[in-house]
C-alpha cells in the first residue's frame, strides 16, 4: 500500500471532529465564570453594607445590618405579611401589563401603518409620555379609591407608550425593497402584515414587554408608597415612617429580586417563542 492509499474516506472515523471541541465548551465556560463573578460580587456588596453598619459609616438610624433585615425576613414570611402583599403587588403588576401591552400593541402597529395619523397624533404622544407619572397618583386614587385599580392605571401609563412606541418602530422598520417584492409577487395587504409587517416587528414588541414588565414593577410599587391598602410599597412607606430600616432593606432587596426574576423569565420566553431568529452576538 502506498502512501497515497492511506487517505483517510468519508468513514474513516480518525477524521472525524472531536465531540470536546472548545466551539461548544466556550459558551458554558463562558456562563460558569459570569455566575460566579455575579456570586462573587453579591458577597462583596453584603460585607460592605455589613462593614458600613458596623462601623458607624451610616447614619445610626440607617445602620442596620443583614442579619437584622434577615430576621425581620423570615419573621414576615413565617407570618405571612409578604407573601400577602407580594401577592397583591405582583397581581397589580400582571394585569397592568396585559392590559397596557394589548393597548399598546394595537396603536403602536396602527400607527406604523398609518404613517399620515401618526404625524397627526405624535406632538400629543409625546405630551403626554413627557408627564411626570407619579405626580399622576393622586389623580388616579381620588378617581379611582384606594383600591387595584389606582395602581393598574398609573403602571399602565408607564407601559404602554413604552410597548407602543417598539411596536411602532418595529413596523416602520420593515424594508421597503421587501414589501415592494412583496406586492409583485402578488401579496395582498393582509399576507403583507402577516407575513412580512408582523415578524419584523415582533423583535421588537417582545423587548418592549420584557422592558414594559419591569416598568409595570415600578409603576405599581410607586402607586403603594403614595397610598394603597397592600403591596410592597405600601409596607415600605409604613416601614419608612417608623424608621425600622431593617424591613425596609429586606423589602427592596426581595422587590429587586423580583424584577431580576420577571425579567429572566420574559427573557427565556423570548427565547422560546423567537427561535427562528438568528443568534445574538455576544
Amino acid at each position: 500500500m502506498t502512501q497515497s492509499d492511506t487517505v483517510a474516506t468519508p468513514f474513516d472515523t480518525t477524521t472525524k471532529p472531536s465531540r470536546r471541541s472548545t466551539g461548544f465548551r466556550q459558551p458554558h465556560r463562558d456562563t460558569a465564570i459570569v455566575r460566579i463573578a455575579q456570586v462573587a460580587l453579591g458577597l462583596i456588596l453584603l460585607w460592605l453594607w455589613n462593614f458600613g453598619a458596623t462601623h458607624g459609616w451610616l447614619d445610626p438610624v440607617l445602620a442596620k445590618t443583614p442579619r437584622q433585615s434577615w430576621d425581620y425576613f423570615v419573621g414576615a414570611v413565617e407570618s405571612g405579611e409578604l407573601w400577602s402583599n407580594a401577592q397583591a403587588t405582583l397581581t397589580a403588576v400582571l394585569i397592568a401589563w396585559v392590559l397596557a401591552s394589548m393597548v399598546g400593541i394595537v396603536a403602536g402597529v396602527a400607527l406604523g401603518l398609518l404613517p399620515r395619523t401618526e404625524r397627526v397624533l405624535t406632538p400629543f404622544l409625546e405630551a403626554a409620555n413627557a408627564m411626570p407619572r407619579i405626580a399622576l397618583a393622586p389623580l388616579f386614587i381620588v378617581a379611582f379609591g384606594i383600591n387595584m385599580s389606582a395602581k393598574v392605571a398609573l403602571a399602565s401609563t408607564l407601559v404602554v407608550f413604552i410597548v407602543l412606541a417598539s411596536a411602532r418602530a418595529g413596523v416602520r422598520s420593515t424594508d421597503a425593497e421587501w414589501l415592494r417584492l412583496s406586492t409583485v409577487l402578488g401579496a395582498s395587504k393582509y399576507q403583507l402584515f402577516l407575513k412580512v409587517l408582523l415578524p419584523v416587528a415582533t423583535p421588537a414588541i417582545f423587548s418592549a414587554l420584557r422592558l414594559g414588565l419591569i416598568y409595570a414593577l415600578l409603576g405599581v410599587v410607586g402607586s403603594e408608597l403614595i397610598s394603597a391598602r397592600n403591596g410592597l410599597g405600601q409596607l415600605v412607606a409604613s416601614y419608612s415612617a417608623t424608621f425600622q430600616m431593617q424591613a425596609v432593606y429586606a423589602i427592596l432587596i426581595l422587590l429587586a429580586l423580583i424584577a431580576v426574576a420577571l425579567n429572566q423569565l420574559m427573557g427565556l420566553v423570548e427565547r422560546r417563542l423567537l427561535r427562528w431568529q438568528p443568534p445574538a452576538d455576544h
